[in-house]
């Protein structure tokens, strides 16, 4: 068995209109949404093994300010990617990894809990996640294989899902 954690960036600055979207920095919100989920990540008791990420300023900023002390592997498949892409990226990255967190975008990442978790397995939590992945949201999952590689649609349970709001409430509902 395999652990996946998917870390969504947090909320972005769309006042930097001066920027190109891949250089967006995080607003007020979302700094303190990356702390609140750092601190969440932190706390809950997995050890990451390997953390690969986007390299867009967003995510730089997330992982900089949530949980500064895993260094990022950053791939540039990542910046927006899809499903495919993304799938791609984990088998090609987890290595002898046991855990693995990946760092990136939606709707990519949310789009993640459709391909990983069969219908046998869906569960109250992957019906909350599957209405809004919000920014900075974070689920676990726990894969049934013994190789990066062999990852693929459904092998995958929804164990955690944490969102901003669920963990300080001044960060929500519109979050």
């Amino acid at each position: 068995m395999k652990i996946l954690g998917l870390l969504r960036h947090a909320k972005s600055d769309w006042g930097q209109s001066d920027k190109r979207d891949f250089d967006r920095g995080l607003n007020t919100r979302g700094r303190k949404g990356a702390q609140v989920v750092g601190d969440h990540i932190r706390e809950h008791g997995i050890k990451w093994d390997k953390l690969v990420a986007s390299p867009a300023e967003r995510v730089k900023l997330t992982l900089s300010e949530g949980i500064p002390d895993l260094e990022p592997q950053w791939d540039e498949r990542l910046y927006l990617a899809g499903t495919d892409t993304i799938m791609e990226v984990i088998r090609e990255a987890g290595g002898d990894a046991d855990t693995l967190l990946v760092s990136g975008h939606n709707p990519g990442l949310g789009d993640m809990l459709f391909e990983l978790v069969a219908p046998k397995n869906e569960n109250a939590l992957y019906d909350e996640a599957k209405v809004k992945f919000p920014t900075a949201a974070f689920a676990v999952f726990e894969l049934d294989i013994e190789d990066w590689a062999d990852l693929r649609d459904g092998c995958g349970k929804l164990v955690h899902f944490a969102r901003p709001r669920d963990l300080d409430a001044d960060l929500g509902p519109e979050y």
